[in-house]
C-alpha cells in the first residue's frame, strides 16, 4: 500500500479550510487543518509532512514568521503561500522566505492541485537521487525522511543541519571523514 502525500494546512477560515482538505483528501492526499500558525507549529513538530500550505493572516502566528519557524527546522519542504495578500512586496517576501509557490485568493481549487503536484515531482526526483534509508545506531534509530533520532522510549526531531550531518556520518560509517568534506557535503 503506497503511503499518502501528508499536507500541512494552515487556514484560519475555518469554511475555507474545511473545504480545502476535503478537497484534497478527495484527491487521495492525506491533510492536517490548523487554525492558526502557533497550531500549525505544533503539529508541524509531531507529525511529518511532506508540503505545507499557509495562509498568512493568521492569529498567533502569521504564514511569514510560520515559515520562518519551519524553515529553521527543515529547509527542505516545499510551502506553498495561499493568501488574501496580493501585493507585490508580499509576493517577494513570501518568496524572500523560501516559499516554493504564492497563490493568491481567490483561487482554483484544480490550480492548486497540478502545482502541488507539480513541486512534489521535482521534490521527489531530487529526493531519489539520494536514497533515504533507516540507520540503526546502537540502541537508536535515525530517520533520515523524518529527520528524528528514536529509541525505546523517546523521539527527537532534529535540525536540517542535524539530520544532514548524521545522515554523511552513517552513509560512511568506518571511515575517517576528513573535516573539509564534512562541511563541503
Amino acid at each position: 500500500m503506497e503511503q499518502k502525500t501528508k499536507l500541512l494546512l494552515a487556514e484560519d477560515d475555518e469554511n475555507l479550510g474545511l473545504l480545502l482538505k476535503e478537497y484534497l483528501i478527495a484527491k487521495g492526499f492525506a491533510a492536517d487543518l490548523y487554525p492558526d500558525g502557533e497550531a500549525a507549529f505544533k503539529g508541524f513538530m509531531k507529525e511529518h509532512y511532506d508540503i505545507c500550505i499557509l495562509d498568512i493572516m493568521m492569529p498567533k502566528k502569521d504564514g511569514f514568521t510560520l515559515a520562518k519557524d519551519i524553515r529553521i527546522i527543515n529547509s527542505d519542504i516545499p510551502i506553498i503561500f495561499l493568501t488574501a495578500k496580493n501585493l507585490k512586496d508580499d509576493v517577494i517576501e513570501g518568496f524572500k522566505i523560501g516559499a516554493d509557490d504564492y497563490i493568491t485568493k481567490p483561487f482554483s481549487m484544480e490550480e492548486l492541485i497540478f502545482r502541488i503536484e507539480a513541486i512534489l515531482r521535482r521534490t521527489s526526483q531530487e529526493s531519489l537521487s539520494a536514497a533515504e534509508p533507516l540507520f540503526t545506531l546502537g540502541k537508536y534509530t535515525f530517520d533520515t525522511r523524518k529527520q528524528t533520532l528514536s529509541d525505546e522510549t523517546d523521539t527527537v526531531k532534529l535540525t536540517t543541519k542535524e539530520s544532514d550531518l548524521l545522515k554523511l556520518l552513517c552513509q560512511n560509517a568506518n571511515k575517517v571523514l576528513e573535516r573539509n568534506y564534512a562541511l563541503k557535503s
